[in-house]
Protein backbone atom coordinates (compact mmCIF):
# COMPACT_ATOMS: atom_id res chain seq x y z
CA UNK A 1 0.00 0.00 0.00
CA UNK A 2 2.80 2.52 1.32
CA UNK A 3 4.05 2.17 -2.41
CA UNK A 4 1.30 2.73 -3.95
CA UNK A 5 0.59 6.03 -2.16
CA UNK A 6 4.43 6.80 -2.87
CA UNK A 7 3.85 6.12 -6.53
CA UNK A 8 1.05 8.32 -7.19
CA UNK A 9 2.98 11.01 -4.78
CA UNK A 10 5.81 10.80 -7.38
CA UNK A 11 3.36 11.11 -10.49
CA UNK A 12 2.27 14.19 -8.91
CA UNK A 13 5.10 15.62 -8.24
CA UNK A 14 6.14 15.17 -11.84
CA UNK A 15 2.52 16.32 -12.77
CA UNK A 16 3.27 19.33 -10.81
CA UNK A 17 6.45 19.69 -12.07
CA UNK A 18 5.31 19.87 -15.89
CA UNK A 19 2.92 21.98 -15.31
CA UNK A 20 5.38 24.61 -13.46
CA UNK A 21 7.70 24.16 -16.26
CA UNK A 22 5.13 25.30 -19.05
CA UNK A 23 4.38 28.48 -16.96
CA UNK A 24 8.28 29.39 -17.17
CA UNK A 25 8.48 28.88 -20.42
CA UNK A 26 5.47 30.17 -21.79
CA UNK A 27 6.66 33.40 -19.62
CA UNK A 28 9.69 33.44 -21.28
CA UNK A 29 8.25 33.08 -24.64
CA UNK A 30 5.77 35.86 -23.96
CA UNK A 31 8.88 38.10 -22.76
CA UNK A 32 11.07 37.04 -26.09
CA UNK A 33 8.12 37.69 -28.61
CA UNK A 34 8.05 40.92 -27.03
CA UNK A 35 11.25 41.81 -27.80
CA UNK A 36 11.22 40.95 -31.27
CA UNK A 37 7.99 42.54 -31.62
CA UNK A 38 10.13 45.39 -30.52
CA UNK A 39 13.26 44.52 -32.54
CA UNK A 40 10.67 44.28 -35.37
CA UNK A 41 9.00 47.82 -35.22
CA UNK A 42 12.06 49.95 -34.83
CA UNK A 43 13.26 48.12 -38.14
CA UNK A 44 9.89 48.89 -39.75
CA UNK A 45 10.65 52.30 -38.50
CA UNK A 46 13.88 52.51 -39.78
CA UNK A 47 12.98 51.03 -43.23
CA UNK A 48 10.32 53.69 -43.32
CA UNK A 49 12.40 56.10 -42.70
CA UNK A 50 14.88 55.20 -45.66
CA UNK A 51 12.27 54.81 -47.83
CA UNK A 52 10.86 58.20 -47.34
CA UNK A 53 14.92 59.76 -47.94
CA UNK A 54 15.52 57.56 -50.74
CA UNK A 55 11.50 58.66 -52.35
CA UNK A 56 12.85 62.08 -51.86
CA UNK A 57 15.77 61.43 -53.14
CA UNK A 58 13.98 59.96 -56.52
CA UNK A 59 11.73 62.50 -56.89
CA UNK A 60 14.45 65.53 -56.50
CA UNK A 61 16.41 63.29 -59.42
CA UNK A 62 13.37 62.58 -61.52
CA UNK A 63 12.91 66.44 -61.40
CA UNK A 64 15.87 67.43 -62.46
CA UNK A 65 16.28 64.97 -65.36
CA UNK A 66 12.82 65.44 -66.63
CA UNK A 67 14.21 69.35 -67.01
CA UNK A 68 16.97 68.73 -68.86
CA UNK A 69 15.18 66.62 -71.51
CA UNK A 70 12.69 69.03 -71.33
CA UNK A 71 15.20 71.75 -71.75
CA UNK A 72 16.67 69.53 -74.65
CA UNK A 73 13.49 69.70 -76.49
CA UNK A 74 12.53 72.92 -76.29
CA UNK A 75 16.09 73.72 -77.79
CA UNK A 76 15.33 71.01 -80.83
CA UNK A 77 11.83 72.75 -81.52
CA UNK A 78 13.39 75.83 -82.00
CA UNK A 79 15.88 74.67 -84.06
CA UNK A 80 13.18 72.70 -86.24
CA UNK A 81 10.55 75.71 -86.01
CA UNK A 82 13.56 77.64 -87.71
CA UNK A 83 14.22 75.37 -90.66
CA UNK A 84 10.12 74.57 -91.41
CA UNK A 85 10.62 78.45 -91.50
CA UNK A 86 12.93 78.49 -93.87
CA UNK A 87 11.39 75.83 -96.04
CA UNK A 88 8.50 77.80 -95.78
CA UNK A 89 9.86 80.62 -97.84
CA UNK A 90 11.47 78.46 -100.26
CA UNK A 91 8.19 76.81 -100.91
CA UNK A 92 6.73 80.46 -101.44
CA UNK A 93 9.45 81.25 -103.68
CA UNK A 94 9.03 78.16 -105.59
CA UNK A 95 5.15 78.42 -105.89
CA UNK A 96 5.69 82.50 -107.08
CA UNK A 97 8.06 80.56 -109.85
CA UNK A 98 5.49 78.02 -110.79
CA UNK A 99 2.65 80.69 -111.42
CA UNK A 100 5.18 82.65 -113.33
CA UNK A 101 5.91 79.90 -115.51
CA UNK A 102 2.37 78.83 -115.91
CA UNK A 103 1.08 82.16 -117.52
CA UNK A 104 4.15 82.20 -119.27
CA UNK A 105 3.17 78.39 -120.61
CA UNK A 106 -0.12 79.99 -121.35
CA UNK A 107 1.27 83.16 -123.30
CA UNK A 108 3.33 80.27 -125.40
CA UNK A 109 0.58 77.92 -126.07
CA UNK A 110 -1.98 80.68 -127.29
CA UNK A 111 1.31 81.98 -129.45
CA UNK A 112 1.61 78.05 -130.34
CA UNK A 113 -2.30 78.12 -131.17
CA UNK A 114 -1.73 81.17 -132.99
CA UNK A 115 1.24 80.57 -135.71
CA UNK A 116 -0.59 76.69 -135.94
CA UNK A 117 -3.62 79.05 -137.40
CA UNK A 118 -0.99 81.02 -139.70
CA UNK A 119 0.68 77.63 -140.72
CA UNK A 120 -2.71 76.27 -141.73
CA UNK A 121 -3.61 79.87 -143.28
CA UNK A 122 -0.55 79.35 -145.17
CA UNK A 123 -0.71 75.33 -146.29
CA UNK A 124 -4.01 75.80 -147.63
CA UNK A 125 -2.63 79.37 -149.65
CA UNK A 126 0.39 77.10 -151.07
CA UNK A 127 -1.53 74.32 -151.89
CA UNK A 128 -4.14 76.66 -154.03
CA UNK A 129 -0.53 78.06 -155.10
CA UNK A 130 0.82 74.70 -156.17
CA UNK A 131 -2.45 73.91 -157.82
CA UNK A 132 -2.16 77.40 -160.32
CA UNK A 133 1.46 76.64 -160.87
CA UNK A 134 0.46 73.34 -162.45
CA UNK A 135 -1.85 74.50 -164.49
CA UNK A 136 0.47 77.00 -165.20
CA UNK A 137 3.47 74.36 -166.22
CA UNK A 138 0.75 71.85 -167.93
CA UNK A 139 -0.87 75.05 -170.14
CA UNK A 140 3.29 75.93 -170.63
CA UNK A 141 3.86 72.14 -171.49
CA UNK A 142 1.21 71.94 -173.76
CA UNK A 143 1.91 75.24 -175.36
CA UNK A 144 5.63 74.25 -175.96
CA UNK A 145 4.97 70.76 -177.38
CA UNK A 146 2.53 72.87 -179.83
CA UNK A 147 5.34 74.78 -180.80
CA UNK A 148 8.02 72.43 -180.98
CA UNK A 149 5.77 69.82 -182.31
CA UNK A 150 6.77 66.90 -180.32
CA UNK A 151 5.89 65.54 -176.55
CA UNK A 152 7.80 65.56 -173.65
CA UNK A 153 8.24 62.34 -172.84
CA UNK A 154 9.88 61.74 -176.14
CA UNK A 155 11.92 64.57 -175.54
CA UNK A 156 12.92 63.06 -171.89
CA UNK A 157 13.56 59.76 -173.88
CA UNK A 158 16.09 61.59 -176.45
CA UNK A 159 17.59 62.88 -173.31
CA UNK A 160 18.05 59.22 -171.86
CA UNK A 161 19.44 57.93 -175.38
CA UNK A 162 21.97 60.41 -175.57
CA UNK A 163 23.36 60.21 -171.95
CA UNK A 164 23.38 56.45 -172.70
CA UNK A 165 24.78 56.92 -175.93
CA UNK A 166 27.80 59.71 -174.52
CA UNK A 167 28.39 56.58 -172.00
CA UNK A 168 28.59 53.81 -173.83
CA UNK A 169 31.14 56.16 -175.85
CA UNK A 170 33.09 56.87 -172.76
CA UNK A 171 33.23 53.51 -171.87
CA UNK A 172 34.47 52.60 -175.31
CA UNK A 173 37.11 54.78 -175.02
CA UNK A 174 38.19 53.63 -171.87
CA UNK A 175 38.33 50.21 -173.12
CA UNK A 176 40.07 51.25 -176.45
CA UNK A 177 42.75 52.84 -174.54
CA UNK A 178 43.00 49.69 -172.45
CA UNK A 179 43.54 47.49 -175.40
CA UNK A 180 46.05 50.03 -176.93
CA UNK A 181 47.73 50.21 -173.80
CA UNK A 182 51.21 49.22 -173.77
CA UNK A 183 51.48 45.36 -172.44
CA UNK A 184 54.11 45.27 -169.39
CA UNK A 185 57.27 43.84 -169.36
CA UNK A 186 55.59 40.30 -167.44
CA UNK A 187 52.76 39.81 -170.14
CA UNK A 188 55.34 40.37 -172.99
CA UNK A 189 57.48 37.98 -171.04
CA UNK A 190 54.47 35.26 -170.39
CA UNK A 191 53.39 35.72 -173.81
CA UNK A 192 56.58 35.09 -175.25
CA UNK A 193 57.48 32.03 -173.13
CA UNK A 194 53.61 30.72 -174.39
CA UNK A 195 54.79 30.93 -178.14
CA UNK A 196 58.17 29.37 -178.20
CA UNK A 197 56.96 26.64 -176.62
CA UNK A 198 54.18 26.29 -178.44
CA UNK A 199 56.48 26.72 -181.64
CA UNK A 200 59.18 23.92 -180.05
CA UNK A 201 56.74 21.49 -179.49
CA UNK A 202 54.67 18.87 -182.03
CA UNK A 203 52.46 17.14 -180.82
CA UNK A 204 49.83 14.35 -181.53
CA UNK A 205 46.37 15.30 -183.53
CA UNK A 206 43.48 13.16 -182.58
CA UNK A 207 42.60 10.58 -185.32
CA UNK A 208 40.51 7.98 -183.01
CA UNK A 209 37.80 8.19 -180.17
CA UNK A 210 36.55 5.37 -177.76
CA UNK A 211 33.42 3.18 -179.02
CA UNK A 212 30.17 3.39 -177.40
CA UNK A 213 28.74 0.12 -180.19
CA UNK A 214 29.95 -2.98 -180.67
CA UNK A 215 28.45 -4.59 -183.47
CA UNK A 216 27.74 -7.86 -183.42
CA UNK A 217 28.01 -10.48 -186.12
CA UNK A 218 25.14 -12.12 -187.73
CA UNK A 219 23.13 -15.42 -187.28
CA UNK A 220 23.95 -17.65 -184.27
CA UNK A 221 27.49 -15.99 -183.67
CA UNK A 222 25.80 -13.26 -181.88
CA UNK A 223 23.19 -15.28 -179.99
CA UNK A 224 26.40 -17.31 -178.84
CA UNK A 225 27.95 -13.88 -177.33
CA UNK A 226 24.84 -12.82 -175.85
CA UNK A 227 24.01 -15.95 -174.37
CA UNK A 228 20.93 -16.73 -172.66
CA UNK A 229 18.52 -14.08 -171.59
CA UNK A 230 21.91 -12.16 -172.08
CA UNK A 231 23.66 -13.77 -169.36
CA UNK A 232 26.95 -13.48 -170.57
CA UNK A 233 26.41 -9.70 -170.82
CA UNK A 234 25.92 -9.46 -167.38
CA UNK A 235 29.11 -11.23 -166.54
CA UNK A 236 31.30 -8.98 -168.55
CA UNK A 237 29.36 -5.88 -166.59
CA UNK A 238 29.99 -7.46 -163.32
CA UNK A 239 33.82 -7.96 -163.94
CA UNK A 240 34.34 -4.04 -166.27
CA UNK A 241 31.82 -1.84 -164.14
CA UNK A 242 29.91 -0.83 -167.21
CA UNK A 243 26.02 -1.63 -168.36
CA UNK A 244 25.90 -4.08 -171.77
CA UNK A 245 22.69 -3.51 -173.39
CA UNK A 246 21.40 -5.21 -176.22
CA UNK A 247 19.69 -2.53 -178.89
CA UNK A 248 16.66 -3.07 -180.24
CA UNK A 249 17.81 -4.13 -183.65
CA UNK A 250 19.95 -6.81 -182.09
CA UNK A 251 22.89 -6.01 -184.56
CA UNK A 252 25.11 -3.88 -181.55
CA UNK A 253 25.78 -3.83 -178.21
CA UNK A 254 26.01 -0.67 -176.17
CA UNK A 255 28.41 0.08 -173.45
CA UNK A 256 27.23 2.14 -171.05
CA UNK A 257 29.81 3.84 -167.98
CA UNK A 258 32.02 6.23 -167.08
CA UNK A 259 34.88 4.44 -166.36
CA UNK A 260 36.60 4.13 -169.79
CA UNK A 261 39.52 1.36 -168.14
CA UNK A 262 36.03 -0.86 -167.31
CA UNK A 263 34.48 -0.22 -171.25
CA UNK A 264 37.70 -0.99 -173.00
CA UNK A 265 37.90 -4.32 -170.56
CA UNK A 266 34.13 -5.17 -172.22
CA UNK A 267 34.98 -3.66 -175.35
CA UNK A 268 38.05 -7.01 -175.72
CA UNK A 269 35.98 -9.57 -174.05
CA UNK A 270 33.21 -8.92 -177.08
CA UNK A 271 36.09 -8.74 -179.39
CA UNK A 272 37.49 -12.10 -178.23
CA UNK A 273 34.13 -13.92 -178.07
CA UNK A 274 33.37 -12.22 -181.70
CA UNK A 275 36.50 -14.42 -182.90
CA UNK A 276 35.62 -17.47 -180.80
CA UNK A 277 31.89 -17.23 -180.18
CA UNK A 278 32.40 -21.10 -178.61
CA UNK A 279 33.93 -19.15 -175.36
CA UNK A 280 30.44 -18.04 -174.79
CA UNK A 281 29.13 -21.41 -174.29
CA UNK A 282 29.01 -20.83 -170.48
CA UNK A 283 29.01 -17.58 -168.58
CA UNK A 284 31.37 -18.78 -165.95
CA UNK A 285 33.74 -19.18 -168.71
CA UNK A 286 33.03 -15.92 -170.17
CA UNK A 287 33.64 -14.37 -166.36
CA UNK A 288 37.10 -15.99 -166.21
CA UNK A 289 37.96 -14.88 -169.35
CA UNK A 290 36.64 -11.07 -168.34
CA UNK A 291 38.75 -11.23 -165.74
CA UNK A 292 41.97 -12.28 -167.61
CA UNK A 293 41.54 -9.79 -169.77
CA UNK A 294 41.27 -7.21 -166.71
CA UNK A 295 44.41 -8.34 -165.21
CA UNK A 296 46.24 -8.67 -168.38
CA UNK A 297 44.79 -4.38 -169.18
CA UNK A 298 46.27 -3.67 -165.74
CA UNK A 299 49.54 -4.30 -166.28
CA UNK A 300 49.25 -2.67 -169.46
CA UNK A 301 48.26 0.45 -167.75
CA UNK A 302 51.06 0.04 -165.79
CA UNK A 303 53.08 0.02 -168.91
CA UNK A 304 51.53 3.66 -170.03
CA UNK A 305 52.47 5.06 -166.85
CA UNK A 306 55.81 4.12 -166.82
CA UNK A 307 56.27 4.99 -170.31
CA UNK A 308 54.96 8.69 -169.56
CA UNK A 309 57.63 9.39 -166.89
CA UNK A 310 60.49 7.63 -168.82
CA UNK A 311 59.22 9.76 -171.97
CA UNK A 312 59.78 12.81 -170.02
CA UNK A 313 62.58 11.69 -168.36
CA UNK A 314 61.65 12.34 -164.76
CA UNK A 315 61.71 9.72 -161.78
CA UNK A 316 58.54 7.53 -161.47
CA UNK A 317 56.13 8.12 -158.75
CA UNK A 318 54.57 5.30 -156.26
CA UNK A 319 52.79 2.41 -158.02
CA UNK A 320 49.27 4.04 -157.68
CA UNK A 321 50.22 7.01 -159.38
CA UNK A 322 51.89 5.79 -161.77
CA UNK A 323 48.79 3.17 -162.62
CA UNK A 324 46.44 6.67 -162.39
CA UNK A 325 48.36 7.73 -165.18
CA UNK A 326 48.16 4.93 -167.06
CA UNK A 327 44.59 4.61 -167.04
CA UNK A 328 44.29 8.10 -168.53
CA UNK A 329 44.91 6.67 -171.87
CA UNK A 330 41.19 5.31 -171.82
CA UNK A 331 39.83 9.07 -170.98
CA UNK A 332 39.17 11.85 -172.97
CA UNK A 333 38.10 15.14 -172.99
CA UNK A 334 36.10 17.14 -175.48
CA UNK A 335 37.62 13.66 -177.56
CA UNK A 336 41.12 14.56 -176.73
CA UNK A 337 42.72 11.34 -174.97
CA UNK A 338 44.19 12.55 -172.06
CA UNK A 339 47.36 10.49 -171.64
CA UNK A 340 48.41 12.11 -174.35
CA UNK A 341 47.41 15.49 -173.17
CA UNK A 342 48.87 15.05 -169.70
CA UNK A 343 52.68 13.88 -171.90
CA UNK A 344 51.91 17.17 -173.84
CA UNK A 345 51.02 19.40 -171.25
CA UNK A 346 54.21 18.56 -169.42
CA UNK A 347 56.44 18.84 -172.33
CA UNK A 348 55.09 22.50 -172.66
CA UNK A 349 55.33 23.60 -169.24
CA UNK A 350 58.81 22.30 -168.72
CA UNK A 351 59.51 23.94 -171.74
CA UNK A 352 58.43 27.19 -169.93
CA UNK A 353 60.32 26.35 -166.73
CA UNK A 354 63.45 26.26 -168.89
CA UNK A 355 62.83 29.56 -170.40
CA UNK A 356 62.57 30.82 -166.95
CA UNK A 357 65.36 28.96 -165.13
CA UNK A 358 63.23 26.80 -162.97
CA UNK A 359 63.42 22.94 -162.57
CA UNK A 360 62.50 21.12 -165.80
CA UNK A 361 62.18 18.05 -163.95
CA UNK A 362 59.57 19.57 -161.48
CA UNK A 363 57.56 21.26 -164.22
CA UNK A 364 57.42 18.04 -166.13
CA UNK A 365 56.63 16.00 -163.07
CA UNK A 366 53.61 18.53 -162.00
CA UNK A 367 52.20 18.72 -165.35
CA UNK A 368 51.99 15.07 -165.94
CA UNK A 369 50.23 14.28 -162.67
CA UNK A 370 47.74 17.53 -163.27
CA UNK A 371 44.62 15.47 -164.33
CA UNK A 372 45.16 12.12 -162.24
CA UNK A 373 41.70 12.77 -160.35
CA UNK A 374 40.26 12.32 -163.69
CA UNK A 375 40.99 8.30 -163.50
CA UNK A 376 39.06 8.36 -160.53
CA UNK A 377 35.86 10.76 -160.87
CA UNK A 378 33.65 7.73 -162.02
CA UNK A 379 34.33 6.17 -158.12
CA UNK A 380 34.89 9.98 -156.02
CA UNK A 381 32.68 12.83 -156.35
CA UNK A 382 34.38 16.22 -156.34
CA UNK A 383 36.89 18.27 -158.27
CA UNK A 384 39.10 16.21 -160.46
CA UNK A 385 41.84 18.62 -159.30
CA UNK A 386 40.74 18.51 -155.66
CA UNK A 387 41.05 14.85 -156.17
CA UNK A 388 44.31 14.26 -157.70
CA UNK A 389 46.14 16.66 -155.12
CA UNK A 390 44.48 14.48 -152.25
CA UNK A 391 45.85 11.12 -153.61
CA UNK A 392 48.98 12.90 -154.39
CA UNK A 393 49.55 14.30 -151.02
CA UNK A 394 49.15 10.99 -149.38
CA UNK A 395 50.97 9.11 -151.42
CA UNK A 396 54.08 10.72 -150.99
CA UNK A 397 54.38 13.55 -153.67
CA UNK A 398 55.97 17.20 -152.72
CA UNK A 399 53.61 19.87 -151.53
CA UNK A 400 54.82 21.67 -155.17
CA UNK A 401 53.32 18.86 -157.12
CA UNK A 402 50.12 18.65 -155.12
CA UNK A 403 49.35 22.16 -155.24
CA UNK A 404 50.12 22.54 -158.84
CA UNK A 405 47.91 19.73 -159.72
CA UNK A 406 45.09 21.35 -157.19
CA UNK A 407 45.20 24.98 -158.84
CA UNK A 408 45.32 24.45 -162.23
CA UNK A 409 41.73 24.65 -162.43
CA UNK A 410 41.97 27.67 -159.33
CA UNK A 411 40.09 25.13 -156.39
CA UNK A 412 43.38 25.75 -154.62
CA UNK A 413 45.64 28.87 -154.28
CA UNK A 414 48.59 29.44 -156.51
CA UNK A 415 51.88 28.61 -154.15
CA UNK A 416 54.36 28.38 -156.58
CA UNK A 417 55.14 29.47 -160.15
CA UNK A 418 54.88 25.79 -161.45
CA UNK A 419 51.14 25.66 -160.37
CA UNK A 420 50.82 28.69 -163.01
CA UNK A 421 52.75 27.21 -165.79
CA UNK A 422 50.58 23.90 -165.44
CA UNK A 423 47.43 25.71 -165.50
CA UNK A 424 49.06 27.32 -168.37
CA UNK A 425 50.34 24.20 -170.45
CA UNK A 426 46.70 22.72 -169.45
CA UNK A 427 45.03 25.60 -171.26
CA UNK A 428 47.36 25.62 -174.16
CA UNK A 429 47.76 21.91 -174.61
CA UNK A 430 43.43 21.78 -174.87
CA UNK A 431 43.03 24.90 -176.94
CA UNK A 432 45.49 24.30 -179.69
CA UNK A 433 44.28 23.64 -183.20
CA UNK A 434 44.23 19.57 -183.68
CA UNK A 435 44.29 18.81 -180.19
CA UNK A 436 40.15 18.21 -179.79
CA UNK A 437 38.50 16.72 -182.41
CA UNK A 438 34.21 17.37 -183.33
CA UNK A 439 31.61 15.52 -185.12
CA UNK A 440 30.94 17.45 -188.08
CA UNK A 441 27.38 17.71 -187.00
CA UNK A 442 28.68 19.55 -183.46
CA UNK A 443 31.37 21.14 -185.51
CA UNK A 444 28.91 22.85 -188.06
CA UNK A 445 26.08 23.45 -185.35
CA UNK A 446 29.17 25.45 -183.39
CA UNK A 447 29.76 27.43 -186.70
CA UNK A 448 26.09 28.04 -187.36
CA UNK A 449 25.33 29.34 -183.63
CA UNK A 450 28.50 31.36 -183.78
CA UNK A 451 27.22 33.11 -186.96
CA UNK A 452 23.57 33.53 -185.41
CA UNK A 453 24.20 35.00 -182.22
CA UNK A 454 26.33 37.62 -184.09
CA UNK A 455 24.37 38.29 -186.46
CA UNK A 456 21.33 39.76 -183.81
CA UNK A 457 22.94 42.72 -183.03
CA UNK A 458 22.21 45.79 -184.86
CA UNK A 459 24.03 47.73 -187.34
CA UNK A 460 26.11 43.77 -188.75
CA UNK A 461 25.76 43.87 -192.29
CA UNK A 462 27.61 39.96 -192.22
CA UNK A 463 29.36 37.60 -189.94
CA UNK A 464 31.95 34.55 -190.62
CA UNK A 465 33.27 32.10 -188.28
CA UNK A 466 36.60 31.52 -189.46
CA UNK A 467 39.95 29.42 -188.74
CA UNK A 468 37.60 26.26 -187.38
CA UNK A 469 35.27 28.59 -184.91
CA UNK A 470 38.17 30.33 -182.88
CA UNK A 471 37.48 33.31 -184.55
CA UNK A 472 33.77 35.49 -186.12
CA UNK A 473 34.79 37.93 -188.32
CA UNK A 474 31.81 40.80 -188.04
CA UNK A 475 31.48 43.45 -191.11
CA UNK A 476 29.09 46.24 -189.70
CA UNK A 477 27.74 49.49 -191.57
CA UNK A 478 29.94 52.31 -191.59
CA UNK A 479 27.45 55.33 -190.91
CA UNK A 480 25.55 53.04 -188.08
CA UNK A 481 29.08 52.07 -185.96
CA UNK A 482 31.76 54.28 -185.59
CA UNK A 483 35.14 53.12 -184.25
CA UNK A 484 34.15 53.47 -180.53
CA UNK A 485 30.90 51.61 -181.35
CA UNK A 486 32.55 49.13 -183.06
CA UNK A 487 34.90 48.60 -179.86
CA UNK A 488 31.49 48.17 -177.71
CA UNK A 489 30.19 45.47 -180.17
CA UNK A 490 33.08 43.45 -180.41
CA UNK A 491 32.91 43.31 -176.19
CA UNK A 492 29.00 42.75 -176.06
CA UNK A 493 29.36 39.94 -178.73
CA UNK A 494 32.09 38.24 -176.95
CA UNK A 495 29.75 38.58 -173.30
CA UNK A 496 26.72 36.69 -175.21
CA UNK A 497 28.95 33.92 -177.04
CA UNK A 498 30.42 33.02 -173.61
CA UNK A 499 26.75 32.96 -172.12
CA UNK A 500 25.10 31.04 -174.88
CA UNK A 501 27.75 28.37 -175.54
CA UNK A 502 30.17 25.83 -174.67
CA UNK A 503 33.34 25.30 -176.07
CA UNK A 504 37.38 24.67 -175.48
CA UNK A 505 39.53 27.58 -175.49
CA UNK A 506 38.59 30.45 -176.96
CA UNK A 507 36.60 32.03 -179.52
CA UNK A 508 38.33 35.89 -180.95
CA UNK A 509 35.73 38.37 -182.26
CA UNK A 510 36.89 40.89 -184.57
CA UNK A 511 34.70 43.94 -185.61
CA UNK A 512 35.43 45.36 -188.92
CA UNK A 513 34.49 48.31 -189.95
CA UNK A 514 35.77 49.73 -193.29
CA UNK A 515 34.59 53.39 -195.19
CA UNK A 516 35.13 52.98 -199.29
CA UNK A 517 34.91 56.21 -201.02
CA UNK A 518 34.05 55.79 -204.56
CA UNK A 519 33.88 58.09 -207.33
CA UNK A 520 33.73 58.08 -211.31
CA UNK A 521 36.26 60.65 -213.64
CA UNK A 522 34.88 61.13 -216.66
Amino acid sequence: MNYAVIAMGFVFVVAAGILLGKRIALREAEAWSAGVRQVADAIRAAGVAESKELLRAGEFAGREEALAKVSTFESFCHVREAELATIAGRLAARDAELAAGAARLAEARAGVDAQKARAAAGEAALAQARKDVAALVTEARAALEREAGTSSDEVKASIADTELEDARLHAAQSVRAVDHAPVDETSRTAARLMSISVGRFSGHYLTERLHSLIPLPSGPAADAIIGADGVNLLAIGGVAGVTLTLVETRDAIRLEGLDGVGREVARRVLARLTKEPSLGAEAAEVERGAREISKKLERELDDLGRRAFHVLEIPAAHAEIVRLVGRLNYRTSYTQNQWKHAIEAAFLCGMMAEEMGLDLKLARRSALMHDIGKALTHELDGSHAVIGADYARRLGETEVVANAIGAHHTDEPFNSPYAYLVAAADAMSGARPGARRQMDESYASRLDDLERITRGFKGITEAFAVQGGREVRVYVQEDRVDDLGAVTLSNEIAKKISQEMRFPGQIRVTVIRELRATEIAG
